[in-house]
């Protein structure tokens, strides 16, 4: 191995990007939206002026550079195309278990920058809305948001299966 190895530097951006927009995505999910009704009302805008804000930044940008780098790899290892095909036409059972698992952390960034990202904007009040739209935007979010944690554990069991379940 030498030094400087990309494959192995990029691959180590990919995961390192993942644990972050996961570990983000299962904090909002079971520890900040659970808890939010039991802080008391003076304490809130703490949550929806500096916490949130930030978590959402490091969140949205963890997703992109998860999806980047996940691309990236597949591409430097010459199964980008086979894997975005499911294999379909002679890949491995291994290269279709990646694909899936692509495909599902292509619609998860895809949820975080189009829908959840946009709407909590609204919801946080860091765009100009009416205010019958944040709850809405709020409601939206929430739900994309429980869609991603879904998604996120067929998602993390593909990714996984290939080289830590013997495949």
């Amino acid at each position: 191995m030498e030094f400087f190895d990309l494959n192995l530097i990029v691959r180590w951006l990919h995961v390192a990007s993942g644990v972050m927009w996961i570990g983000l995505l299962w904090y909002f999910n079971f520890v900040q939206i659970p808890t939010m009704p039991k802080i008391p009302d003076d304490l809130k805008p703490a949550i929806g002026k500096h916490i949130a804000p930030a978590a959402l930044f490091w969140f949205r940008w963890a997703a992109l550079s998860t999806l980047v780098f996940g691309l990236l790899l597949g591409y430097m290892q010459g199964y980008i195309g086979s894997a975005l095909m499911l294999g379909i036409g002679g890949g491995s059972v291994a290269i279709t278990y990646i694909g899936i698992g692509m495909w599902f952390g292509i619609i998860m960034a895809f949820n975080v920058w189009m829908v959840i990202w946009p709407n909590q904007k609204i919801a946080l009040g860091l765009v100009e809305a009416e205010a019958d739209a944040k709850p809405k935007a709020a409601r939206t979010a929430m739900l994309f948001s429980r869609i991603n944690t879904l998604l996120s554990i067929p998602m993390l069991y593909c990714m996984l299966a290939v080289s830590h379940g013997g495949m």
